[in-house]
């Protein structure tokens, strides 16, 4: 798998990037189905959090949620005007909300996963020195 190290806007740009993307593939192939849009979106929040530099780990749990709310903006299915798209919007979000928290959590955990194992390095030459 590679091993990208985006910024942390970088990786929110990704994200976005890829979510507007599925929510195309989605539109295209599946009929716009929300499902299979919730469905994508957990690997690419992991993808996300998996290929932010350390110093960003951050932004992760943060840009999933905007590029939920980017992407499904294509498919939410709202009509007539801005506030019937807004709508379609919000009624994505609240209808959907469980994948949004299922990507959130995904991309937290493996933030602090990746956390933890940078504390542990850095830690790790302290012991072997005072043991010595």
């Amino acid at each position: 798998m590679p091993r990208p190290r985006l910024t942390g806007l970088g990786g929110g740009l990704f994200a976005c990037a890829a979510m507007v993307l599925v929510a195309g593939i989605c539109r295209l192939l599946f009929g716009s189905s929300l499902f299979v849009f919730g469905l994508l979106f957990v690997p690419v929040a992991a993808a996300a959090a998996l290929w932010v530099r350390p110093a960003d780990l951050i932004t992760a749990p943060i840009s999933a949620p905007i590029a939920f709310a980017a992407g499904v903006w294509p498919i939410s299915g709202g009509s007539g005007g801005f506030g019937g798209q807004l709508m379609g919007l919000v009624s994505a979000l609240s209808l959907h909300a469980g994948w949004l928290y299922a990507g959130t959590l995904v991309a937290a955990l493996i933030v602090i996963v990746r956390k933890a194992v940078l504390i542990g390095k850095r830690r790790l030459p302290r012991r072997t020195a005072s043991t010595s």
